[in-house]
């Protein structure tokens, strides 16, 4: 499927999810990553930009290049982007639980609460503007499970629900061909991360795109199995790895808002 087949469906279906639920507007969490940027871009083509609301909610976690991407996209697209610094905010979340629980450091829960701090105000604008939130998830990290429920994953709807992560790249590689750059080079040159703790990288927690985005493919839409997979030339310790965590997560996909389908 060329990149210009997957943009028209993608732009269309969203125009029509949005005509048929009878709403106009669309809020959408910015993180100064890809996925939010390329979210955004299709959201602004599909419904205008006159209706579509960014919000920036960075803590102590988001670097300065995020910051500084997030302002340069919203630039391009004649965006009003907002700023909500929600440290205090998730620090009065731990100094109250504190009281009452055992927590020490930041881990996962942590990272987790940050994502939810961030859903519930999205929702929160969302209702007050009569308006639909926009999902920013790609599919590597829908089925990975590398996603927080209720916090990045809250919204009607996922443009790039379908899209994984190496696809999502060349989607914003694309769209930058045929709109002069409006994706910041530097969004697409930068390291992913969900940057909800210290020195944060996807491929550390995760594995490289380049290696899990394949694997992805063959187990869950060519339905190979493991061996398949291994006999295919991957490390049977990755394949097993990714196998287990599309199963053990299962039960967030029940959850998600859903993706844009995508006709092959």
């Amino acid at each position: 499927m060329d990149n210009k087949s997957v943009y028209e469906q993608i732009i269309g279906s969203t125009r029509k999810y949005f005509t048929e639920s009878g709403f106009k507007k669309a809020i959408i969490g910015l993180s100064g990553g890809i996925d939010s940027a390329l979210s955004t871009v299709l959201t602004s083509d599909a419904i205008g930009g006159e209706y579509l609301s960014p919000i920036f909610m960075p803590t102590e976690f988001t670097s300065d290049v995020s910051k500084q991407n997030t302002i340069k996209l919203c630039k391009n697209l004649s965006l009003h982007l907002t700023e909500i610094n929600i440290t205090h905010i998730f620090s009065k979340y731990i100094e109250t639980l504190v009281e009452k629980f055992s927590i020490e450091g930041i881990d996962i829960p942590e990272e987790n609460l940050q994502a939810r701090i961030r859903g519930n105000i999205l929702m929160w604008l969302a209702n007050r503007k009569h308006a639909l939130v926009i999902a920013t998830g790609n599919r590597s990290e829908i089925l990975t499970g590398y996603c927080t429920l209720y916090g990045d994953t809250v919204g009607a709807i996922a443009p790039i629900g379908n899209l994984y992560k190496t696809e999502v790249y060349e989607m914003a590689r694309w769209i930058n061909k045929e709109k002069n750059g409006i994706i910041p080079i530097s969004i697409l040159e930068q390291t992913p991360s969900a940057e909800l703790n210290k020195n944060q990288k996807d491929k550390d927690e995760l594995h490289a795109y380049n290696i899990l985005d394949p694997i992805l493919k063959f187990y869950s839409d060519e339905g190979k199995s493991v061996k398949e997979i291994v006999d295919i030339g991957f490390e049977r310790e990755v394949v097993e790895d990714i196998v287990k965590r599309i199963k053990k997560n299962r039960f967030k996909i029940k959850q998600l808002p859903p993706a844009i389908e995508l006709r092959k």
